[in-house]
């Protein structure tokens, strides 16, 4: 495994100066290195080119090892590896992205793991909808944002039924991360749809925070 030689690069790289903002810009929930995004993007292109593990078969190990650790930077780079394979993956991998999403849960991991993994996975894989459909009234909210949001770059590919139904079963909750994701998945389906969004949230009771997002290009 190569992560000894990542967490090497990582370690000769942090930055206690920064490591306390990014922290806080987190609300505390991580422990981070202080590796900004442009210095962790050269490291791993760095560790690319040395390794070229992203040219070998997918390691699932190597991506939960990463997620394992304590450090958010660890948790970014698993994205990016993962990244590289997802657009191959099995329909499977939908039980990785659950594990992903239930660990360790914050917005920077969940938004991604949403839109660029659950996402394309689904799309490769009709039938996932009904995984997503159960994911949706889970009582983990980062399941439900989950669901709400893996559509957000589908544009006129959008499932309107499986959006505006999922939405309908989360209209009610008072989870800030909830309603500001309804508000977000109208925002970018409006895009495409504007007058179908418009008519939805004129139609349904929706929390005052996805209104207003939801309404700004209507």
């Amino acid at each position: 495994m190569s992560l000894p030689l990542l967490e090497k690069k990582l370690i000769e790289q942090a930055n206690t100066e920064n490591a306390p903002g990014m922290e806080k810009y987190m609300k505390n929930h991580f422990p981070f290195l202080g590796i900004k995004t442009p210095e962790r993007k050269q490291i791993l292109k760095d560790f690319w080119k040395e390794t070229e593990i992203h040219k070998a078969p997918f390691d699932r190990d190597f991506l939960i090892a990463m997620w394992e650790k304590d450090e958010r930077e660890y948790q970014y780079i698993a994205l990016d590896y993962y990244g590289k394979y997802i657009k191959k993956r099995p329909k499977t991998d939908i039980d990785l992205i659950k594990y992903l999403l239930t660990h360790k849960s914050w917005w920077d991991t969940v938004d991604p793991l949403a839109s660029n993994f659950a996402g394309p996975l689904a799309k490769n894989h009709p039938d996932l909808k009904e995984t997503l459909k159960e994911w949706a009234k889970d009582d983990n909210m980062w399941l439900r944002r989950t669901a709400i949001l893996f559509q957000l770059r589908y544009k006129s590919e959008t499932d309107e039924k499986f959006l505006y139904e999922t939405i309908l079963k989360n209209n009610q909750s008072k989870e800030f991360f909830i309603q500001k994701a309804i508000g977000w998945a109208l925002r970018e389906y409006s895009k495409t749809n504007p007058d179908s969004v418009r008519s939805f949230i004129e139609g349904h009771p929706l929390a005052n925070l996805s209104v207003r997002e939801g309404s700004k290009y209507i």
